[in-house]
């Protein structure tokens, strides 16, 4: 056991002394890879924020059932009873729209009037307006609601007012996909980076790893300093990203501030959870461990 921690102690110490005798490339490394994982950071942290405001926008979405043109008030009348008459739980109220009161409410607006006049007759149908109750599943109701009346005698068209909360769910979705392949991608600069590093680190020692391999030094002895070299990176690098990024909060908080006063709303950045910054940092550092094994892998064959 001393001797295994023996070996490692001297690997940590020999990769401490050869980042402290390249400051600049050291510094260069650190620098690319912590702005890289910045962004992903305040990205997850935009998402955070935003995704509990959307899920609690208080909505009573209304469906609108269009009548055929055809169809008369008795129609638009045996819709509403069929409607209240199997009134499912989540189904606030039904009104009914006339096409004669929907026709005066646009005579009523100035851009409509001088259109409306022009027309002989009354292009517009009977409606039957449906309003739900708030809940969590309001949209994905609606939606399986409005499929079943659009089957109803005499409906030739059905409106959805919520439809705005599914695209909105489904940028959501794809901003989340964006930050999937984000992180991919810094996951990919992290591994060219720490690979280059190990590289380089490797063809301006090979006398000493040639020399230390005559004298009886195994395979693990050689590459292990390169793999405390490259967690090490990662390490520091992200623990600076999480630094970066709360800096980076503080003035974007200040302008999102002035921003949400407008609008009388409170918005709040924050980095993501303590649980999540630790799992990517440990998943930062084993991408910059595994990037060092296969690079010193591949040039320490002399």
């Amino acid at each position: 056991m001393r001797r295994w921690l023996r070996q490692h102690h001297y690997a940590l110490t020999v990769a401490l002394r050869r980042l402290r005798t390249q400051p600049f490339s050291t510094l260069s490394n650190l620098v690319v890879i912590s702005l890289s994982l910045t962004v992903p950071i305040l990205a997850a942290s935009v998402l955070q924020a935003v995704q509990p405001i959307v899920r609690h926008i208080p909505v009573s979405p209304e469906i609108t059932l269009y009548l055929a043109p055809q169809a008369d008030l008795k129609d638009a009348q045996q819709v509403a009873t069929q409607l209240t008459a199997n009134r499912d739980p989540v189904i606030q109220s039904v009104q009914i729209v006339a096409r004669e009161q929907a026709l005066a409410r646009l005579q009523q607006e100035s851009a409509w009037a001088e259109a409306l006049a022009a027309l002989e007759s009354n292009p517009l149908p009977h409606a039957v307006i449906v309003t739900l109750h708030e809940s969590p599943e309001v949209a994905r109701e609606a939606a399986i609601l409005a499929e079943q009346w659009r089957s109803l005698k005499a409906v030739d068209t059905v409106q959805l007012d919520s439809e705005w909360m599914r695209r909105l769910g489904a940028i959501l979705d794809f901003l989340g996909v964006g930050l999937g392949l984000l992180a991919a991608s810094v996951a990919l600069v992290v591994l060219a980076t720490v690979f280059n590093t190990v590289r380089m680190q490797a063809l301006s020692q090979r006398e000493e790893i040639a020399i230390a391999r005559l004298v009886g030094a195994t395979e693990p002895f050689v590459r292990r300093p390169f793999l405390y070299l490259g967690g090490l990176t990662g390490i520091v690098s992200s623990l600076a990203a999480i630094g970066l990024a709360q800096l980076a909060l503080l003035p974007l908080n200040h302008a999102l501030a002035r921003l949400a006063s407008t609008w009388d709303a409170q918005l709040i950045l924050a980095l993501p959870d303590t649980a999540s910054l630790g799992a990517g940092l440990v998943l930062v550092t084993m991408l910059a461990a595994l990037a060092a094994r296969w690079s010193v892998t591949r040039n320490t064959r002399f």
